[in-house]
């Protein structure tokens, strides 16, 4: 039995490609598009072209399928469960087996719902593995910068999002640490509630989590202020202009053939 594959996002793929080196505001830019044109349209061609784009972008940018996470068993459970209840709910089409008729229609619309979010989830995968999270907040500032005019604090938006995406990987990584470090622990002479357990991992994940803020904290100190991390210079290049009039080019192509 192989193990499992953790997940791991906001930590980019080593390695250099022409993915990996596009400016971060394009791919941002690129994922409200796709997600505006899922929003309005989620038919199946549509799906299917963003899917293709996406496996294609994965392929360009070297991203092996080791990458992709396991899937635990309950999530299948589930998947499996929400398939059967809507087979039950019926709705036209509707196939005969004999002197049976038994509507699909539900079990189509679920099989979309759960090919849309995993597209979706794709994209932000994509995306995660082949952009710096230090490169999220000059590019947030950059695109925000038309709301200076009405005085928004763009620069302390840029930070918070850069320092959120920044915080996840290192609160996954401790939290797996509290979970094997429980694991670990001798069988105490009377086995806790449940409501003791999850008050024990609750105030262990609340102490971790401050820690870390309180370590982030002083970096960015030191480093002069979160002002710095939201005035790194980037621009998008040639690169960029290329892949946006790919990316129109397929947007336009799944409006029509939708």
């Amino acid at each position: 039995m192989s193990p499992r594959r953790p997940l791991m996002l906001m930590r980019p793929i080593p390695g250099q490609s022409p993915i990996h080196s596009l400016w971060a505001g394009t791919k941002l830019l690129a994922v409200l598009a796709i997600s505006v044109l899922l929003t309005i349209m989620p038919s199946w061609t549509a799906i299917g072209v963003v899917a293709l784009l996406i496996a294609g972008t994965a392929a360009l940018a070297g991203i092996s399928p080791r990458c992709v996470p396991s899937v635990p068993r309950w999530v299948w459970l589930l998947v499996v469960a929400g398939s059967l209840f809507t087979i039950v709910n019926g709705g036209a089409p509707e196939l005969r087996l004999g002197p049976v008729t038994v509507g699909v229609g539900g079990f189509l619309d679920f099989l979309r719902v759960t090919s849309l979010g995993l597209v979706l989830i794709g994209l932000g995968a994509v995306i995660s593995w082949t952009t710096q999270v230090a490169d999220i907040a000059p590019a947030v500032a950059l695109l925000c910068r038309p709301l200076r005019l009405v005085r928004a604090p763009v620069d302390d938006w840029a930070v918070t999002i850069s320092l959120a995406f920044r915080m996840f990987p290192m609160l996954s990584e401790e939290f797996r640490l509290l979970a094997a470090a429980r694991k670990l622990q001798p069988p105490a002479p009377e086995k806790p509630s449940r409501r003791a357990e999850m008050v024990d991992l609750c105030t262990a994940a609340m102490v971790v989590s401050l820690r870390r803020a309180t370590e982030m904290g002083d970096a960015i100190t030191a480093r002069g202020g979160a002002g710095r991390i939201a005035a790194h210079p980037a621009h998008p290049g040639w690169r960029d202009a290329v892949a946006a009039t790919v990316l129109i080019g397929v947007l336009a192509f799944a409006l029509v053939l939708s």
